[in-house]
């Protein structure tokens, strides 16, 4: 039965992730032999060892076993205005693009900010880098004490660690396209 063939979920999960044999090997800290014969069924490996070649992945047991092949292979590619998830922080209205998208590795984000909105009143700091683009309107970035005033059409990009907040303190509203990684929402 392919569906509980160890060897064969191996390596599709690990195609399926863009990973090779030896950077599979390399982040579970195992050899590249041994995901090469858990993968062509010559080794049969105990829970322990599978786990720790999951970690690399990273994938739990359950996961691994659970995953449906089929679905994650055909993950949606286009996300219909309508279907876009709403995901409203105070007066902010975000959508954020691919949600259920299997494996996002970041977050995109419109985020309309109407007159008077802000991000908060704490600064967001984030483990990776996130960019974006005001598409209209006008908007206040401060990263630590520095503010800049976004124009539409004006860009950002900043990298981990450094603590920012967005202000529209104008009388129309903004709207922003944002990516960030790793995936946050």
């Amino acid at each position: 039965n392919s569906a509980l063939d160890v060897g064969v979920r191996l390596q599709s999960i690990r195609k399926l992730k863009g990973l090779s044999q030896r950077e599979l090997a390399k982040r579970a800290g195992v050899t590249n032999s041994t995901i090469s014969m858990i993968e062509k069924n010559s080794v049969s490996p105990s829970i322990s060892s599978l786990k720790k070649v999951l970690g690399g992945i990273p994938m739990s047991l359950m996961e691994f076993f659970s995953l449906d092949l089929e679905a994650e292979a055909s993950a949606p590619v286009v996300y219909r205005a309508a279907e876009q998830a709403e995901l409203s922080r105070g007066l902010l209205s975000m959508r954020l693009i691919g949600k259920d998208h299997p494996d996002r590795a970041l977050t995109f984000l419109s985020v309309t900010y109407p007159p008077g909105a802000d991000s908060g009143e704490a600064l967001l700091l984030r483990d990776g880098e996130e960019a974006g683009i005001l598409v209209e309107g006008r908007l206040e970035l401060q990263v630590g004490e520095q503010r800049y005033t976004l124009e539409s059409g004006d860009t950002y990009y900043l990298v981990a660690g450094q603590p920012h907040r967005f202000r529209n303190p104008f009388e129309a509203p903004a709207q922003l396209i944002s990516a960030a990684t790793p995936a946050h929402f």
